[in-house]
């Protein structure tokens, strides 16, 4: 693994035609908070490293921080061919301004013809601010990505029209071509120890007495997205539940399965429950290993955030409702009746392993936390 050290410093922009050919490589932004990497980060560098492989350049990482540099290792591990890091103590705490003039100079010298960050709340308003100077276009939460390796142009895609199709978008005439990418949409980069690669140290040119904010402190809570976002089990709800009052269901479920809660958009924007807890186009990504889907039928706006869980178990009255599509079990019944079932069912296992005692039981996590065919009672089966 080689490093040297460059400098970048602000070049004004311009509106002179872009030599397309000057652009080579994929570029993704490293992502990082107190020193502990994005999740989406690692995801960048699965689906970055696919597309580099298909147009035949680099993967190029780029991570702004400061005393970062274990992450700049891990990123050529999980393929970056060359990183470049940017470490400056204004650089500590994320702050737009701050980063962008950091990042800018950088990627007008590197010239990637690719650009990703995460749809995360920093990546996207970061992605928004790099697009504007250095005049380039973005599509925003796309879902999926491809590359045509003869046009060389990025298929950006993301749900439109309501979230009810699929559109591709393409930016011909500029560079990077740049996109902000759903978090769990893509499959994260396994590490590869011992691969090689070149970091790059850029020596950064902020003075913080030039920046418009200053950062007074942090106060670090809890964030119900975050949770949700890595919760293993979410149990999610949505119209079928008929009065918020029984929202009281979903969470009593998921403190039972040691899962987290989620909503659909259709109760957030009812206000049943907050924005936080919504999953799907507008609202968060999830993967976990269980999803449970009670009472929600299953709009594309909503399957789009969680049909990459491993393994999805639907309750809806409807046979016909569109989350059975993407489901891996589907009870159709009433779910004020299987619910409950499904619980005591739980719960009767729960307290028979417990009582052949911590190492006697056979049963997977799986088999703790779902009850399926001949084991679940008829009510529960929509018998």
């Amino acid at each position: 693994m080689s490093d040297k050290t460059v400098t970048a410093r602000a070049v004004p922009g311009g509106a002179e035609p872009v030599d397309l050919d000057a652009y080579r490589g994929v570029g993704i932004f490293l992502e990082q908070h107190n020193g502990q990497v994005s999740p989406v980060a690692w995801e960048l560098a699965g689906i970055g490293r696919k597309l580099a492989d298909k147009l035949g350049v680099e993967l190029i990482g780029f991570l702004a921080g400061h005393g970062v540099e274990p992450i700049a290792r891990a990123a050529v591990e999980r393929g970056c061919d060359r990183v470049y890091l940017l470490d400056h103590p204004a650089l500590a705490v994320y702050r737009n301004e701050a980063f962008a003039r950091a990042l800018v100079p950088v990627i007008r010298e590197v010239k990637p013809e690719i650009f990703l960050l995460g749809a995360t709340t920093t990546g996207r308003d970061l992605a928004g601010t790099l697009a504007t100077t250095l005049q380039t276009g973005l599509t925003a939460d796309c879902t999926q990505l491809d590359v045509d390796p003869e046009t060389r142009l990025l298929d950006a895609i993301r749900p439109a029209f309501l979230e009810k199709q699929l559109a591709v978008i393409l930016c011909k005439k500029h560079r990077p071509q740049m996109a902000t990418v759903r978090p769990k949409m893509m499959e994260p980069a396994e590490p590869q120890p011992g691969r090689q690669g070149e970091i790059i140290r850029v020596d950064v040119d902020l003075d913080e007495s030039q920046l418009r904010t200053e950062v007074l402190g942090v106060i670090d809570e809890p964030d119900p997205q975050a949770q949700l976002e890595r919760a293993d089990v979410v149990v999610a709800g949505g119209r079928g539940l008929q009065d918020p009052k029984n929202l009281k269901l979903l969470f009593e479920f998921a403190e039972r399965v040691g899962g987290v809660v989620g909503a659909s958009r259709a109760i957030v924007d009812a206000g049943w429950i907050g924005r936080e807890y919504q999953v799907g186009q507008t609202g968060l990504t999830v993967r976990p290993k269980v999803y449970f889907a009670f009472g929600i039928s299953g709009a594309i706006q909503h399957t789009v955030g969680m049909e990459n869980s491993e393994l999805i178990i639907a309750v809806n009255k409807d046979p016909e409702a569109p989350i059975f599509k993407v489901a891996d079990f589907g009870v159709v019944g009433d779910l004020f009746q299987i619910l409950p079932a499904l619980q005591a069912e739980l719960e009767r296992r729960l307290d028979e392993e417990a009582g052949h005692g911590a190492g006697a039981g056979e049963g997977t996590a799986g088999d703790r936390g779902v009850a399926t065919g001949g084991d679940v009672p008829a009510q529960a089966r929509g018998a």
